[in-house]
């Protein structure tokens, strides 16, 4: 396999084969993203894709892969008959494959039809991962994510009813201390119109290099501290209405690990932010990471 730059992947996709089918993000105007700052998006050349897929089989030749992730940031930008093409030879290559996935962002999503969706899950694309990061559109404008929650959840609901399995994932503090509660309702509205199989919650780190770690050092960003964190958890975790969704907040970047499925489990996981806040031992900053 060949991989150019950094290469991102879900934390449930750890075990997984990772192929780039694109390189970097194509629209890379998130304020608070410094993930394929350094690389200029493209499309790979399907012959070079199918090239590494045939490498990842020689070299795992005695060993069945269950998962392949489809990198970078949107592959789903990529023309549905050549979406095809490739999933086609992971199956030829791999035909012990159980799940194939991708980053899905929400214009990618709206710019494919219901049937090309449709037609991408049969041939295999089984889950796809959307970054919310907030369902309020002031946060969203402020952070430069392109979308409105409303396109999020048109874009939410096309993949479902597709048949694909979604995870979403909101960004925890990234309303800041002017718009947390905004931030904590409308990301539960969304979540709760969408309904998606998995949600999980990161918390903001500010990152050098990005348009957002400039407006922190300006002053213009107001972080949320952890116990003003545990707030809006809480307040999202008592306004979201969404049976059977699995909730974690699991990923380094948290303070502290919460986890299980809405709604039933909604009093277990206050529970465990109750106990959090009582506590006060968090995660240091300092072994926190993307």
């Amino acid at each position: 396999m060949r991989y150019e730059g950094t290469v991102y992947r879900p934390p449930s996709e750890a075990g997984s084969l990772i192929i780039q089918l694109t390189i970097g993000c194509a629209r890379n105007t998130c304020t608070f993203c410094n993930m394929y700052k350094d690389k200029k998006f493209r499309i790979r050349p399907l012959e070079e894709v199918a090239e590494d897929l045939e490498m990842a089989r020689k070299y795992y030749s005695h060993i069945k892969v269950r998962r392949i992730f489809l990198a970078d940031g949107d592959a789903l930008i990529v023309k549905t008959k050549d979406l095809l093409y490739i999933l086609d030879k992971c199956h030829e290559y791999f035909p012990e494959v159980e799940r194939i996935s991708v980053y899905g962002a929400p214009k990618d999503i709206l710019g494919k039809t219901p049937e090309e969706l449709k037609q991408l899950k049969d041939a295999g694309l089984d889950m796809v991962y959307m970054g919310l990061e907030s369902g309020d559109d002031e946060v969203l404008k402020e952070v430069k994510k392109g979308v409105t929650s409303e396109e999020m959840i048109a874009a939410g609901i096309k993949v479902r009813e597709a048949g694909m399995i979604l995870s979403m994932t909101i960004i925890s503090g990234l309303g800041g201390k002017k718009r947390w509660r905004e931030h904590a309702l409308n990301s539960a509205r969304v979540i709760s119109a969408i309904k998606p199989e998995y949600v999980g919650f990161l918390t903001l780190m500010v990152e050098p290099g990005t348009e957002l770690y400039d407006q922190y050092n300006r002053g213009e960003v107001e972080l949320l501290d952890p116990h003003e964190v545990l707030d809006e958890t809480e307040l999202f975790i008592r306004s979201v209405d969404a049976e059977g969704t699995m909730f974690r907040a699991n990923h380094a970047s948290n303070y502290i690990a919460l986890g299980g499925t809405l709604n039933g489990e909604r009093d277990k996981i206050l529970a465990q932010i109750e106990e959090s806040r009582r506590r006060s031992k968090f995660r240091p900053d300092i072994f926190r990471g993307i």
